[in-house]
C-alpha cells in the first residue's frame, strides 16, 4: 500500500507539472502580426476560385500570372518564381497592421520600379494566404481569389 501511494503521488505530480508547463507555453506565445505571418513560411499557389466560389484552373488566363512560389522575407523584400523555378519577379512588400492588404513593388535588376500591386487579403494564417484580384478594377463583382498554402520548396538560387 505504501508503494501504491508513492506511485500515485509521483504520477499525479507528473501530470500536474505537464499541465502547468503546457499552459505556461501557450500564455508565453506572442501572436504574430500579419507581416510576420506572411514572412513565416514559403508559399505555393495551390488553388483559385472565382466570385461564385467555383474552382478555377491555375492555367486559366485570369489567374495564371499569379501562380508560383512566393518568398516574403522579414526585411520587406520578396522573390517569386514560376512553377518551373524560373524567376518571376522580386522587389519590396508590405502588409499593414490590420492585415487587410498586401502591396508589392516589383523592381528590375537595377532596382527601378516596374509596377506596384495592392491586393485585398481575404485569408492570412500560417496555413493559408489568399488574396483577391479583379480583372477590371472598376468592377468589384467579378474577382478571383488566389489561394496559397505553405510549401517546403526551397527558394531557387538566382
Amino acid at each position: 500500500m505504501k508503494n501504491f501511494k508513492k506511485v500515485t503521488t509521483a504520477l499525479l505530480l507528473a501530470v500536474c507539472t505537464t499541465l502547468f508547463f503546457s499552459c505556461k507555453k501557450k500564455d508565453d506565445v506572442k501572436p504574430m502580426t500579419p507581416s510576420e505571418t506572411l514572412a513565416s513560411t514559403f508559399w505555393l499557389t495551390t488553388d483559385a476560385k472565382n466570385n461564385k466560389g467555383e474552382k478555377v484552373a491555375l492555367t486559366d488566363a485570369n489567374v495564371v500570372n499569379f501562380v508560383g512560389f512566393a518568398y516574403f522575407k522579414a526585411d520587406g523584400t520578396f522573390t517569386m518564381y514560376n512553377l518551373d523555378d524560373s524567376p518571376k519577379m522580386h522587389g519590396d512588400w508590405t502588409v499593414p497592421a490590420d492585415g487587410k492588404t498586401r502591396t508589392i513593388v516589383a523592381k528590375d535588376a537595377n532596382g527601378a520600379v516596374l509596377f506596384t500591386r495592392v491586393v485585398d487579403i481575404t485569408v492570412l494564417t500560417k496555413m493559408e494566404f489568399t488574396y483577391r484580384v479583379y480583372p477590371n478594377a472598376a468592377d468589384k463583382t467579378v474577382y478571383f481569389d488566389i489561394i496559397h498554402t505553405p510549401t517546403t520548396h526551397a527558394e531557387p538560387k538566382k
